[in-house]
């Protein structure tokens, strides 16, 4: 616990916040659906969720259990196949942000959610792509949330399911990856190398923390700031409307 908020409660806050503005916004499975569902209910009152089983402008009563739940069709603009969604929203280029997570990430955004160790026989098999592949590659910008160590901050990734910065992105429709924020910081790309660098630290999150979690060189600017600590509304919205339980706030 770091003041009266934990830290993963600072980085569902903190990846909330940087959808102020959005319009349009493809929801990843686990830690992307609550920090997005805060966000239509803070900083972005009239943000499109849009969901891979085929829900588009989803306004979910309660936050959703999965992206099969029923709750996804509440006030829903359109439900359509998945195919629908992803040929004629996802590939025409109408999503602002695709918003992911991850079990690995390389210091160019390259994404891992695939397996642990060698393909052929991995230590971990994880859930794979879905739709986060297409998303990487077809969304205007792409944000990542994920819990910050050595194991997941790595300098080159087991398997890359959805390419980040160093991949030839021509004929793509998307920008990359732009923001990824974790339970330690928030993290930026620089435009010329498509690099990370450290946005901002988490309050009481110490420098030498993000260097011991990060398996890289890690860039570090020299008007590297504080991030803002949540709001007792924030923190009201996700103790008692969005994750009373604890599932993914502890």
């Amino acid at each position: 616990m770091t003041g009266d908020w934990t830290p993963a409660e600072m980085m569902i806050v903190a990846s909330a916040r940087q959808l102020a503005g959005e319009r349009v916004c493809f929801v990843g499975v686990g830690l992307p659906n609550i920090a997005c569902n805060l966000a239509q209910r803070t900083v972005a009152p009239d943000l499109e969720l849009v969901y891979e089983s085929g829900v588009f402008g989803s306004r979910p009563a309660r936050l959703p259990l999965s992206i099969g739940d029923p709750t996804l069709v509440t006030g829903a603009t359109a439900v359509t196949s998945m195919y629908e969604l992803f040929a004629y929203y996802l590939q025409r280029g109408l999503v602002d942000v695709g918003f992911l997570g991850a079990a690995q990430i390389d210091r160019f955004g390259n994404i891992n959610t695939t397996v642990i160790g060698d393909y052929a026989a991995p230590r971990v098999r994880l859930p794979g792509s879905g739709g986060a592949c297409e998303i990487a590659i077809n969304a205007k910008k792409v944000f990542v949330i994920m819990r910050q160590s050595g194991r997941s901050f790595v300098d080159r990734i087991d398997f890359r399911t959805s390419p980040g910065h160093s991949a030839d992105r021509t004929g793509w429709l998307g920008a990359g990856p732009t923001v990824v924020v974790t339970d330690l910081g928030v993290y930026g790309f620089d435009d010329a190398s498509g690099e990370m660098f450290l946005a901002s630290l988490h309050p009481g999150v110490k420098l030498r923390d993000v260097r011991d979690a990060t398996g890289w060189d890690l860039r570090v600017p020299d008007d590297t700031g504080i991030t803002d600590p949540p709001t007792a509304e924030e923190l009201r919205l996700i103790r008692e409307d969005l994750d009373p339980e604890g599932v993914y706030s502890r």
